[in-house]
């Protein structure tokens, strides 16, 4: 099912994943934020919802191909 995360070098992969955590990176990257809105009960807005997954999603990937070696 996974079988194109094989495909992805890790040398892109990580990058990516570094800087999709990371951005913006002032004033305070959008993956902190939004798991404090999650923590407080705030994230409700779907913009909201769908920014913390976009930013996640290249984490994922790198997890899912590291995991499946």
């Amino acid at each position: 099912m996974f079988d194109f995360v094989k495909t992805i070098p890790y040398s892109i992969l990580v990058p990516l994943t570094a800087a999709m955590l990371l951005a913006p990176f002032w004033p305070m990257p959008h993956v902190a934020e939004k798991l404090l809105m999650l923590k407080n009960g705030t994230l409700r807005r779907p913009i909201d919802i769908f920014d913390l997954f976009f930013h996640l999603t290249p984490l994922t990937l790198l997890l899912i191909k590291w995991l499946r070696g």
